[in-house]
């Protein structure tokens, strides 16, 4: 599958050989080197104009960001500082005022106008809920940013 729908995920189910089971057995070596513990994954974006994936995001229209830990959540006070944001790294970041769809595995926003196109952005998204309890605010603001950037189209 290439695209799934909303709330969809791949199951893959199958029955190895016993050529394969032995294969696994005999040469795959796994290597634990420790417990992942961050706290909360931008994964991938989606620009739902061009329907590309960590490429683009068109100004004006939806960006489907989808990974752990999004929800964006604040107290009063820390307001301002949470949201999704796309940084240049050389200009103050831009952020986007409409999140259509705020839940901890997925953020629907309006790519802001703000943008300057052909730039390429990385998203952030900064928020005050817990990863691992999306309903619990934390005592200050945590980030996540993306590895990829994204280019604004007009």
């Amino acid at each position: 599958e290439t695209r799934l729908g909303e709330g969809l995920y791949p199951e893959v189910r199958m029955q190895p050989s016993i050529d394969f089971r032995n294969y696994i057995r005999d040469r795959v070596q796994l290597d634990f080197d420790g417990i992942e513990d961050a706290d909360g994954l931008i994964a991938e974006a989606q620009d739902e104009k061009t329907g590309q994936v960590d490429e683009t995001a068109t100004i004006g229209n939806l960006l489907v960001i989808r990974g752990y830990g999004l929800k964006i959540e604040s107290d009063a006070e820390h307001a301002a500082q949470t949201g999704v944001f796309f940084d240049d790294g050389q200009n103050p970041p831009v952020r986007a005022d409409i999140v259509a769809v705020n839940e901890p595995r997925t953020l629907k926003v309006i790519v802001p106008a703000g943008l300057t196109a052909d730039a390429d952005y990385f998203l952030r998204v900064s928020t005050m809920s817990s990863a691992r309890a999306s309903s619990h605010l934390l005592k200050g603001v945590r980030e996540m940013k993306s590895e990829f950037q994204l280019t604004a189209q007009a």
